[in-house]
């Protein structure tokens, strides 16, 4: 039986304790850690017997100083490595400098476990999207308002709708929608919108938490409430009273975790662990899941944070907004330091409207940004993004590729048409009461749930477009 090959990272950080600390997060998920303190043990180890091995590498200590020269000495030995970059700083020009480097991939300090280890898996796994396809783990924007939202799709545009009315008020809310939809920019986009907007906005990963200490993050615990708590901790519904905590994935929360939540969000009172007493906090709940959730999930709890669901549809199912989308990435690339204006072609915007992308707008960003990267003229052609074709060519999978569009429909989203279709596919006009419906939707959206200031540019009265609402089965949520 053939001996099963060893899958080893390269950790390159200057820090003892840094490089125990992540050398222990990596093996846990399987990887074999090889450590260097600087570029010549680095270098030295590629060389070795066991260089051939090294699966992926990751710079802990990147600066643009000696960052530039690291890299290089690396990609001399492992032309095709993955190098992921770690780094102080989220800003775009660290990304720039690092991606025009060489950096396969960068991530912020301080990273979640699960960010680094999906990381090592996406740039490691030759059977996942390759190349510009690759999507970048960090924000690659700046945080947007609900009315800057990009996408004109019904769907979208309803979903922000619910998101905007519901800002208003003090009940939770959970968003859903696959990974890289945009539910944590949608959340903070909320609390923008909201009373609480001058409170603090704190979250927690639930995937990434242990479940053993998931409750001192949620809860706080007092000195001694268990071995190790040698302080006490103030936890996150306590540090976000005022203001917002926003649960990412909170499906993954254990059971007792969920009811004890569960109790926080009906009486306002948190118990941190190991203490007899509470505090009264005034925290809103903004959860996020990627899909429904599970069956066994607390059902007062469920109940209670899906009072409002915002459904954000995949960028498969609202494709006609990739031009849309495509120009405002490029418009915030080109605000930040190291980048430059580009517009893209018609004949790029047609590539990128075929493909599925199975990460979503996230993925979009991190394509268009390695494109930009590599860009040497004044605009984006088709031919800076070859692997689109390959991948939905070959892959198989299903969210590789988009629903159909009619080449009519195409052309007007490429050229900012409005985004209310009149003709179906077969080239016979749609039903007029979805006509209607769109466009109810879409002012829905556009004056953020304001429903007098919607009946008013409608031309009809409240009354008139509630029971219109009822009719048309649109969510009276929105």
């Amino acid at each position: 039986m053939p001996e099963e090959r060893i899958r080893s990272l390269l950790l390159v950080e200057t820090d003892a304790d840094e490089r125990r600390l992540i050398s222990a997060v990596a093996a846990r998920s399987g990887w074999s850690v090889i450590g260097a303190a600087d570029e010549a043990t680095a270098v030295g180890l590629l060389q070795g017997p066991h260089g051939r091995e090294v699966q992926a590498a990751l710079l802990g200590s990147w600066s643009p100083d000696h960052g530039r020269e690291l890299m290089a000495s690396l990609r001399e030995h492992r032309a095709d490595l993955p190098i992921i970059v770690l780094s102080h700083s989220n800003t775009v020009a660290v990304a720039v400098e690092a991606m025009r480097s060489g950096a396969s991939d960068f991530l912020v300090r301080p990273v979640a476990a699960e960010r680094l280890v999906e990381a090592l898996a996406a740039n490691a796994d030759r059977r996942r999207a390759v190349g510009e396809l690759a999507p970048v783990s960090e924000k690659l924007a700046p945080e947007l308002s609900l009315e800057q939202l990009v996408g004109a799709a019904p769907e979208f545009r309803a979903a922000l709708a619910v998101a905007a009315k519901a800002a208003r008020n003090r009940l939770p809310i959970l968003i859903v929608g696959e990974p890289g939809t945009g539910k944590e920019t949608v959340a903070r986009a909320i609390h923008a919108a909201s009373l609480r907007a001058r409170g603090p906005l704190l979250s927690i990963d639930c995937k990434a938490v242990p479940s053993n200490i998931i409750d001192s993050e949620l809860f706080g615990h007092e000195k001694g409430a268990f071995p190790g708590a040698f302080a006490p901790k103030t936890g996150k519904l306590v540090l976000a009273d005022g203001g917002t905590l926003l649960l990412d994935d909170i499906g993954a929360l254990p059971p007792e975790t969920q009811e004890r939540l569960d109790r926080v969000v009906a009486t306002g009172e948190v118990r941190p662990v190991g203490l007899n007493g509470s505090h009264s906090v005034d925290v809103r709940i903004i959860a996020t899941v990627s899909q429904a959730l599970p069956e066994d999930f607390h059902a007062g709890l469920a109940e209670r944070i899906a009072t409002t669901t915002v459904n954000l549809p995949a960028l498969r199912e609202r494709c006609g907004d990739i031009p849309a989308l495509a120009r405002h990435f490029l418009t915030r690339f080109s605000e930040q330091s190291g980048m430059r204006p580009l517009s893209i072609g018609n004949d790029a915007l047609a590539v990128l409207m075929r493909y599925g992308w199975p990460a979503n707008v996230r993925q979009l960003a991190g394509v268009l940004f390695r494109a930009a990267l590599r860009c040497e003229d004044n605009s984006l052609t088709a031919e800076h993004f070859p692997h689109i074709a390959v991948q939905s060519r070959f892959t198989g999978r299903r969210t590789d590729f988009a629903p159909t569009l009619s080449k009519a429909r195409s052309e007007e989203a490429i050229a900012g048409a409005s985004p209310v279709t009149l003709f179906t596919a077969d080239g016979h006009l749609r039903p007029l009461e979805e006509i209607e419906a769109d466009i109810i939707r879409l002012a829905i959206g556009h004056y953020r749930g304001r429903m007098t200031e919607v009946a008013r540019r409608l031309g009809i009265g409240r009354s008139t477009l509630y029971r219109k609402l009822g009719d048309l089965g649109i969510d009276t949520a929105a």
